[in-house]
């Protein structure tokens, strides 16, 4: 075994380099070895974890084996494993394994991918990538693109971009922006009452303000209704406002829902606005053959979001913005300083045009290394898995008399609701009043169950709150989940789910 001593300037010996890379690769490989015997949580409280982990500043170098060591016994036991087989929270992802040396090689080389000339290969392969990316979406490949930490920022830059297209033609917003112009109508977006809460954000960043998002009506799958769109188009026209962007989404956060684009494309149409797709749960799904036969049409979209890292076994971040307003990110965000200025040469790109990002991570190697590791067909291979695992739980669930599925996504997400067959019993014949009372506890117990089954450490879950009230989400998509860890999550909710209803005192009225 080596001993190095810790080197007064901070940095390794490439000998060092290679033997502590070899430690960490060893360790990382036990990790998944073993990690079905991990807890996928941590029950530490704030407190503890920070007394934990607060340590003076060192003040002279510390020997790295104490750093990987304390890494293993203090940090890594108290995180919340989203790369674990069991984690279904929010929208499961996780990182293959040339994802993650991937990553290891990105870090090592540490170039800067914002000119052409700043690193030729980087910026190269982003464009091979993204053409690789829309082909899997029946997108043409010669639609603008670029690689982007993530969905947020890009809903955010397509709506500056649908922005600048609808101002008035006697107003530059570029040079001017919006301050003072009495002349200016009021922007407003819209999207459905399902929709990422990212597009608040973007309006609240892009001055037109959170009361100017119209939010249009859901129905009972949760989809956003053309007809309800059609209206609040028609009525805010009337008004004196200026529609820039309609938002849809294919994979709502709650419930996994696809907006219907066609009629809402059409609308757009009509009346020239933007249409914004946000795609990024949901796009990648349509490579499996099932989900295909019945997918929307993303290339309907002025633009779209598909997000890599969510789906695609890619380590975070790395999202994909698509727009086939030619030419439109870049007359928003090109802006190019003396000491970025470069000799244009054919075909190159320079992607910091494309976003407000500057410094950017050579974000395409990892998608490069996956894409070919897997091929398309081996990526769709591993997306059905997850839909096969999906349905088996999703009729498990349907069998059981105490669990109602709530929606139905066409991807890999379960939400549920778990109500008592004597409260479903008697719900057809109670009042308005005893309805509520009951939605109440119907929504205590719910709660209950799911953090109960968090504390085991066995699986993680989140929830939402829909219509029907709260409910629980089971999201399907780690690459190392198997069929015993789903079977093995199903008898945890069955145990848990008939202990608490067990303990839960209903109303009078009910018994």
């Amino acid at each position: 075994m080596h001993h190095f001593q810790p080197n007064k300037s901070g940095d390794w010996t490439s000998e060092e380099f290679e033997y502590y890379g070899a430690q960490l690769l060893s360790l990382l490989k036990r990790h998944f070895d073993h990690i079905r015997h991990l807890p996928v949580s941590t029950s530490i409280s704030p407190a503890e974890l920070h007394q934990l982990l607060d340590q003076p500043l060192p003040e002279q170098a510390l020997p790295f084996s104490e750093t990987l060591q304390e890494t293993w016994d203090h940090v890594i036991p108290h995180l919340t494993h989203w790369n674990h087989p069991s984690f279904h929270a929010y929208f499961s992802n996780s990182a293959s394994y040339p994802g993650i040396l991937a990553d290891l090689l990105i870090s090592s080389l540490n170039v800067n991918a914002m000119v052409w000339k700043s690193a030729p290969a980087a910026s190269t392969l982003e464009k091979v990538v993204l053409k690789w990316l829309a082909e899997m979406i029946k997108l043409d490949p010669a639609t603008d693109g670029v690689l982007l930490n993530g969905a947020s920022l890009a809903t955010f830059y397509a709506l500056v971009a649908a922005r600048d297209l609808h101002a008035p033609i006697d107003i530059d917003i570029r040079n001017e922006g919006l301050i003072g112009h009495t002349n200016l109508p009021k922007m407003r977006i819209y999207t459905s009452d399902q929709a990422h809460s990212s597009v608040d954000k973007a309006a609240i960043a892009l001055g037109i303000g959170l009361n100017n998002v119209v939010k249009i009506s859901s129905n009972e799958n949760y989809q956003m209704i053309p007809t309800e769109l059609k209206k609040a188009l028609e009525h805010d026209l009337k008004q004196g406002y200026l529609p820039i962007a309609v938002i849809a989404t294919v994979g709502t956060t709650s419930t996994g829902a696809v907006d219907p684009i066609q009629p809402i494309a059409k609308l757009c149409r009509k009346h020239g606005v933007w249409l914004h797709i946000d795609a990024a749960y949901g796009g990648f799904w349509n490579l499996v053959p099932e989900i295909e036969m019945h997918a929307e049409d993303l290339s309907l979209g002025d633009s779209l979001v598909v997000n890599p890292h969510k789906v695609l076994y890619t380590p975070l971040e790395v999202t994909a913005l698509f727009c086939k307003r030619k030419n439109a990110l870049a007359n928003s965000f090109r802006l190019v300083p003396e000491y970025l200025e470069t000799t244009k040469e054919d075909g190159s790109t320079d992607y910091m045009d494309y976003s407000l990002q500057l410094g950017r991570s050579f974000r395409s190697l990892k998608l490069w290394w996956v894409i070919r590791t897997f091929g398309k067909d081996g990526l769709a291979k591993q997306l059905t898995h997850s839909i096969d695992l999906t349905k088996w739980l999703s009729a498990e669930i349907a069998d059981h008399p105490d669990f109602i599925q709530i929606a139905s996504s066409p991807f890999a997400l379960i939400c549920l609701r778990v109500i008592p067959r004597k409260i479903q019993a008697f719900l057809p014949t109670a009042t308005p009043e005893e309805r509520a009372l009951l939605g109440g506890y119907i929504d205590q117990l719910n709660r209950a169950i799911l953090e109960k089954l968090n504390q085991t450490g066995t699986t993680f879950l989140s929830h939402t709150v829909v219509k029907q009230g709260y409910v629980i989400r089971i999201s399907i998509g780690n690459i190392h989940t198997e069929f015993r860890d789903i079977e093995r999550l199903w008898e945890l909710l069955k145990k848990i789910s008939g202990e608490t209803i067990q303990q839960l005192t209903l109303p009078s009225f009910v018994d």
